[in-house]
């Protein structure tokens, strides 16, 4: 028997019964679908970060006190909030060679933020220098000037009161110790150039004041000897050709900084570029999308029992027709290949099905989430092939099954 009379034969005999087979392959249909999902969120939800992460911060070196001994794969992303860099290290890392600028950030402690008789409670607000709002970053207004009482606001912070944030308002800020400070708002920015790759992520209100006069956490710098404002976290802007090597020399600094001397023994001084974060980001996202893609399996596995049980009930309906067949000359194989061909049509319309919709269902999860599409085509291709398979393996018993019949049993068969 050619392999086109055998297709044809398992075409009939799958019409022939088209609920049965089109439940069979609704299960097939919803594994492809659900690998070829998840796969592509992942994968678009990781090019997003990478392409934000890259496109705003590729020149930046992180300067971090991390809790040291946090494994092999390095301190991570998230830091301490322990201020050991002084002002003097500051100066020493803008003499490094291929260093562009060098941006401080502490937080300075308040209770709470009022507008307009509108009060909100926080914790703590950023104090930065001007120069860590870039011109493109800026929204309205312009940057804070050093030593001046003004403020700077993300674009999300304008929504934190009932009566909307602009350039021009003033802002009463109240620290934990109850004094109170009137700023007035002069700029809103959209990202700030010293802050973590993922900060902008979380989209909370951010606002931002001068270190100059407003932040006050000091410490004996043992360089200079003398009181200086200590910084929890330093941001090195290093020429884009020079990013590995400046990261090198930063470092190295910092063996002997005075953040080496003022750290505690359980904190480390780590310097990490964009490059850093993405790696680790995509280790976090790629083991998520397989723990999730590996659960869409299931459904597959589900759809090749529902195959094999199909097929074993095709055999029991069908001893007679394989009697007969076998007594017009159709060999063991004959008979094998024709109910194997029939669970491998199954598995493969599923897959034909299933490709297209999972494309669609993760597309319009991308257009929801708002970000962009990044087709998975590694998984596209994993996903029809499995689906074959599925189709394959789980009919390979019941044609074994049905080829062991004997032709003389099968034709006294009622």
């Amino acid at each position: 028997m050619d392999a086109r009379e055998t297709l044809r034969m398992a075409g009939r005999s799958i019409r022939s019964h088209k609920l049965r087979s089109a439940l069979t392959v609704i299960g097939v249909v919803i594994g492809i679908a659900s690998v070829v999902t998840f796969a592509s969120v992942g994968a678009s939800v990781e090019a997003d970060i990478v392409s934000e992460v890259g496109s705003s911060s590729a020149s930046n070196v992180y300067v971090l006190p991390t809790p040291a001994g946090e494994g092999d794969d390095g301190p991570g992303f998230g830091g301490v909030s322990q201020p050991v860099f002084t002002e003097h290290d500051v100066k020493q890392l803008e003499k490094t060679k291929g260093v562009r600028q060098v941006l401080p950030r502490g937080n300075v402690r308040v209770s709470a933020l009022t507008h307009a008789n509108d009060t909100v409670s926080r914790n703590q607000i950023t104090a930065t220098t001007p120069a860590s709002f870039p011109q493109d970053a800026i929204v309205a207004g312009r940057a804070f000037r050093s030593g001046a009482r003004e403020a700077v606001v993300s674009r999300s912070a304008r929504q934190a009161f009932e009566s909307n944030l602009s350039v021009g308002d003033t802002l009463s800020i109240e620290t934990e110790d109850g004094n109170a400070t009137t700023v007035d708002v002069v700029g809103v920015v959209n990202r700030t150039a010293g802050q973590l790759p993922f900060a902008s992520f979380a989209g909370q209100p951010r606002f931002y004041v001068p270190t100059d006069p407003f932040y006050e956490r000091t410490l004996e710098s043992p360089a200079v000897g003398a009181s200086q404002r200590a910084y929890p976290q330093l941001t090195v802007v290093a020429d884009p050709a020079r990013v590995s090597t400046v990261k090198g020399s930063v470092q190295n600094y910092l063996a002997g900084s005075d953040a080496a001397e003022l750290k505690p023994e359980s904190v480390e001084l780590t310097a990490q570029t964009s490059g850093d974060f993405v790696e680790e980001i995509q280790d976090i996202v790629g083991q998520v999308t397989r723990f999730v893609t590996a659960i869409a399996v299931i459904a597959l596995v589900v759809a090749a029992i529902g195959i094999a049980n199909i097929m074993l009930v095709s055999v029991a309906e069908r001893t007679r027709e394989i009697g007969i067949m076998k007594a017009v000359g159709a060999r063991n194989r004959d008979v094998m290949g024709l109910f194997l061909a029939e669970a491998t049509v199954l598995g493969a319309v599923g897959a034909v099905v299933g490709l297209p919709l999972g494309i669609a269902v993760s597309y319009g999860a991308t257009v929801y989430a708002e970000v962009a599409f990044t087709p998975a085509y590694g998984w596209f291709v994993i996903a029809v092939a499995v689906g074959i398979l599925v189709g394959v393996v789980a009919g390979l018993y019941p044609a074994w099954r049905a080829a062991r019949v004997d032709p003389i049993d099968a034709l006294r068969y009622e």
